[in-house]
């Protein structure tokens, strides 16, 4: 049996994506699953393929930047599961822009779903992990938490900000020697939709950048992203990297210090489509 099997796990971004990678790999090891996305639809479809597998499944639409209805939210999965045993907060957004070009709004939004939304999820579902007496919270970050990218500046921010949260609450559960372990994930790029799904300042083609990086820095599936983040909880591990992308910069980062700015900036320049 797995370690995963019985465990009551909440995954946000359910309806795609590593999100929907999760559930299936969690489904496969016997958890039991709690569900949400703001995609009604592609939730249906996960469910679907989760339910197929033999998981026990709860589902809910669920927009992770309502702090009340997150609240309310971790109270119905404890109560529905009677008990919460990880919690995997992964709904995220993108947003492509430099900040000459950026509206406050823009930034906001970012930070709202990326970084706040990973906050309401970990405060909400904190006392019920505890509870458990075997939790586990899971924070997804980006490789772009490790450093910075030209025209990432918002989502640099909240992803910066979701590592520096995260590392300090696994300190904070150490210190208080609760039984939960924490987890900061640092995907690289990803065979998702996410940056199909970006947003841009006015006037600037979305199109052109998703083909950049679908075709440039996705290089890893989300079902390997999956398999990396679980093997990581199963072992603990305080930081999980995904793909050579991620191992590789977060180590040139490491070695060459601030100078890795302008060698990106350099790079990007020649390499990235132009803002209009």
């Amino acid at each position: 049996m797995s370690e995963f099997s019985g465990k009551v796990c909440v995954i946000t971004g359910a309806g795609s994506g590593i999100g929907r990678a999760l559930a299936l790999a969690l489904a496969r090891r016997g958890a039991k699953l709690a569900l949400s996305d703001m995609d009604s639809a592609g939730l249906a479809a996960t469910v679907r393929q989760v339910e197929a597998l033999g998981a026990e499944v709860k589902s809910d639409h669920l927009d992770v930047t309502q702090r009340e209805a997150v609240l309310a939210y971790a109270d119905a999965v404890a109560a529905h599961f009677g008990k919460v045993n990880q919690i995997y907060n992964n709904a995220g957004i993108a947003f492509h822009g430099e900040v000459e070009r950026s509206e406050f709004k823009d930034i906001e939004r970012i930070m709202d779903v990326d970084f706040w939304g990973v906050v309401n999820g970990t405060k909400a579902f904190l006392p019920h992990v505890i509870a458990s007496g075997d939790g586990h919270i899971v924070n997804i970050s980006s490789l772009f938490g490790l450093l910075s990218f030209p025209g990432q500046s918002a989502y640099n921010a909240a992803k910066f900000a979701v590592r520096g949260f995260t590392e300090s609450l696994r300190q904070e559960m150490l210190i208080a020697k609760h039984p939960v372990k924490v987890t900061c994930v640092h995907p690289g790029g990803i065979k998702t939709a996410i940056a199909r799904n970006a947003t841009m300042p006015d006037g600037d083609d979305q199109a052109t950048f998703a083909e950049f990086f679908d075709q440039h820095l996705a290089r890893t599936t989300p079902e390997d992203a999956a398999e990396s983040i679980v093997n990581g909880v199963r072992k603990g591990k305080g930081r999980v990297l995904i793909g050579a992308d991620a191992k590789l910069l977060d180590a040139w980062v490491r070695i060459i210090g601030p100078g890795y700015q302008r060698v990106v900036a350099m790079v990007t320049s020649r390499m990235l489509p132009k803002s209009q």
